[in-house]
């Protein structure tokens, strides 16, 4: 059973002022700051950033059946401001996921307003049709508002194509 979900968050910061933030890796060194109930800890395991990097995320005690899993950048689009990472290893799958992804998109509104989409897309055999309500949006809507926050106050630097 395949599906996906979808989370959009509307935010006065520029498209590219939150790529700045996405399309890096600096969401490793940010999220276990700003969210650590929901991350505790990013390692690189190998890459720069772009397509073909590896990190494995570690979740804080508490949460059921995981804690971490391997993703791998399969696409970094600095043009259109999108990245998808593909789940490749660890709890998730073990708990009976097939496949896992994450695409987060930058949606410019105007100069100073954007949106951000955060799409979740997974598929479970029929035996584990139950995971489909451990996929949630929280966390990636959590993100998505402190995100935004980060750059408010921070003015990050404008990225490079």
């Amino acid at each position: 059973m395949k599906g996906s979900k979808v989370h959009e968050h509307e935010t006065d910061v520029p498209a590219s002022e939150l790529w700045a933030i996405y399309g890096t890796l600096l969401p490793a060194k940010l999220l276990p700051e700003l969210l650590p109930h929901v991350l505790a800890k990013v390692e690189l395991i190998s890459g720069d950033g772009g397509v073909g990097t590896i990190l494995k995320l570690i979740f804080p005690p508490g949460i059921p059946g995981l804690q971490s899993y391997k993703e791998k950048f399969i696409k970094v689009d600095n043009e259109n401001y999108i990245k998808e990472a593909e789940v490749i290893e660890g709890d998730i799958l073990k708990l009976g996921f097939l496949y896992y992804m994450v695409r987060f998109e930058i949606i410019s509104k105007g100069p100073n307003s954007s949106v951000i989409r955060s799409t979740i897309e997974y598929e479970v055999d029929d035996a584990h049709q139950e995971l489909e309500a451990m996929v949630s949006m929280a966390a990636l809507a959590a993100t998505a508002e402190k995100f935004s926050e980060h750059a408010k106050e921070n003015k990050a630097p404008h990225a490079t194509s």
